[in-house]
């Protein structure tokens, strides 16, 4: 499997992700649903912190990847939602989002603002796509016969 990572001559220099990203050859795709700030029994961590929302997103989503024998280093797209988005949050999201991403080998990345998200106090949600290489299949056990005398 081969990752290239562009950013075409023609668009801005991009600080936080890449423009565009490529795979090629076998590979195993893992695609994470959207994680939100919640604990192990479904309540929201951090109401109304966005950093603590972030650290809890960031959680989650390491331990799906490494449940699908994934790292940060295996994310190749990364898509954030977050709510009333101000200067402020994105720049306490990017501060918790740079301790996982893979400098300078950034993941493509997109950040919308939305109004709202499942739950009244939940600020973020982030989903992310990983490609690790596909590992070849193991050749079936083989017995060797004995040979009868």
């Amino acid at each position: 499997m081969r990752k290239q990572y562009l950013n075409p001559k023609e668009l801005f220099d991009p600080r936080f992700f890449t423009h565009s990203v490529t795979v090629t050859g076998p590979v195993k795709l893992v695609y994470v649903s959207g994680q939100v700030s919640y604990d192990r029994d479904g309540q929201v961590i951090g109401e109304g912190d966005m950093k603590a929302q972030a650290e809890q997103v960031f959680k989650s989503l390491t331990h799906n990847l490494a449940a699908a024998g994934a790292t940060w280093a295996d994310v190749v797209k990364l898509n954030g939602y977050m709510v009333n988005m101000n200067p402020d949050d994105v720049n306490l999201y990017r501060e918790v989002r740079s301790r996982y991403i893979n400098f300078p080998k950034m993941p493509a990345s997109t950040l919308v603002g939305v109004s709202a998200l499942v739950h009244e106090d939940l600020l973020l949600e982030v989903e992310v796509i990983a490609a690790i290489p596909e590992k070849p299949a193991q050749p079936a056990a083989r017995k060797k016969a004995k040979k009868k005398r």
